[in-house]
């Protein structure tokens, strides 16, 4: 049997180790349009490379993909975060799970991931075929697939697409009858327009609420930054991928909310701030009253909420002390875009989940061509989580295309 792998990310280069594991005597090729391949692996993790999560429940785990979460259970359950683990250390990579669950190797390299999967790539025997890009994928009247390439002309008895979120490969796909869910970005930081809100980039809360507007009204807990443009931070991002279809419909202009006391009520606040009026003389904008709100970002809220940093706490009555609790309970925003988040990159949306058996990762439309990886409409959260849907359809993927032929 001859296998023909296109793409050679994390899932490409995954399925076909597998594949060529459990069948020694097939052929398999994996083609990739650039140079090396690899290239999201390399940037993870700032260069440290994301491998997985210390999540090992199914149905927990589950719960970090905004699409793809109910076909992964299955999945998960033969081949999860601790078998990505075992193979990668059964490989001489050691492997350590920081306090968030993010699994990096403890080299602090992505390139200890990358010498693993190309050497055992060469080990086994695949033949890697680089600067090869397919521009038509077909089948023959004999049910073998026709590959055709920049350079020739190839022939295969399965095919397995892990084109990550290239359009060449959605076109490949719906050139053999799959429908394409319209890819959009997720994983995205916010824009707003606000000089004065620019002017403390930098600034960090550890943790406040962020409430997305629109139909989504999706809402996340955890660490926010303020940047030279707008916000970004764990929980900015994981928002942007729960409402990265709301907010492409809305070409990223929809309302903003952030709680910067995550905890705390209208009450606690209310207190703590009729404290003040009533027995300090103390500008409102000398320093922050609250331990979790830095004061350049206190500063900005008052001068925001109330105009004036230099009006005395015993001086302010009840409107101004509304104000600062809407400030730091419902502080709100408008996202006008979006910007980047490092050099990685997620995209929302691939090959309808339901036209693919996700017990083997084979087309229900096309027999013999099979799916890996993040040309599926299948997206996580950042914390490792879409290199284990990579690791988990590659797996599968390469265990399951050659059995009609073994």
């Amino acid at each position: 049997m001859k296998l023909i792998v296109v793409g050679a990310g994390a899932a490409g280069y995954f399925a076909a180790i597998r594949h060529k594991d459990c069948y020694p005597d097939h052929e398999v090729v994996l083609l990739e349009k650039a140079g090396a391949g690899l290239a999201k692996v390399k940037v993870s993790g700032g260069g440290r490379c994301n491998v997985t999560h210390g999540c090992f429940d199914a149905r927990e785990l589950v719960d970090r993909y905004p699409r793809g979460a109910k076909a992964l259970i299955g999945p998960f359950r033969q081949f999860q975060p601790r078998d990505t683990m075992t193979w990668f250390e059964a490989r001489g990579v050691a492997l350590k799970i920081e306090k968030d669950g993010r699994v990096f190797p403890t080299s602090d390299s992505s390139q200890s991931i990358i010498d693993v999967l190309v050497g055992e790539a060469d080990r086994l025997g695949v033949n890697r075929v680089m600067h090869r890009s397919v521009t038509q994928l077909m089948k023959s009247e004999s049910g073998r697939f026709v590959v055709v390439t920049d350079l020739a002309i190839l022939d295969a008895d399965a095919v397995i697409l892990a084109t990550g979120s290239s359009r060449d490969g959605y076109q490949l796909a719906e050139g053999l009858g799959h429908t394409i869910q319209s890819p959009v970005p997720s994983l995205f930081t916010f824009k707003i327009e606000d000089s004065a809100l620019w002017a403390i980039s930098g600034v960090a809360v550890p943790s406040a609420v962020v409430t997305l507007g629109g139909r989504t009204q999706r809402r996340e807990t955890g660490p926010v930054l303020v940047t030279h443009w707008g916000f970004s931070g764990p929980s900015i991002i994981k928002l942007s991928a729960w409402g990265a279809r709301d907010l492409a419909v809305a070409e990223y202009c929809l309302p903003l909310t952030i709680r910067w006391l995550s905890t705390a009520t209208d009450e606690q606040v209310n207190r703590v701030i009729l404290d003040l009026q009533g027995q300090s003389k103390k500008q409102l904008g000398s320093r922050s009253i609250f331990e979790e709100i830095p004061t350049r970002l206190w500063q900005y809220l008052v001068h925001k909420s109330v105009g004036k940093l230099d009006t005395p706490w015993n001086e302010t009555g009840k409107k101004i002390r509304h104000s600062l609790v809407e400030a730091l309970l419902r502080d709100r925003y408008e996202i006008v875009g979006k910007g980047v988040f490092k050099d990685e990159f997620v995209t929302c949306g691939g090959v309808t989940l339901d036209e693919v058996n996700f017990k083997t990762m084979e087309s229900r439309i096309c027999q013999g061509l099979y799916f890996a990886g993040e040309v599926l409409d299948i997206d996580g959260i950042t914390g490792g989580f879409n290199f284990q849907n990579a690791w988990t359809t590659g797996w599968i993927a390469g265990s399951c295309s050659g059995l009609t032929h073994a």
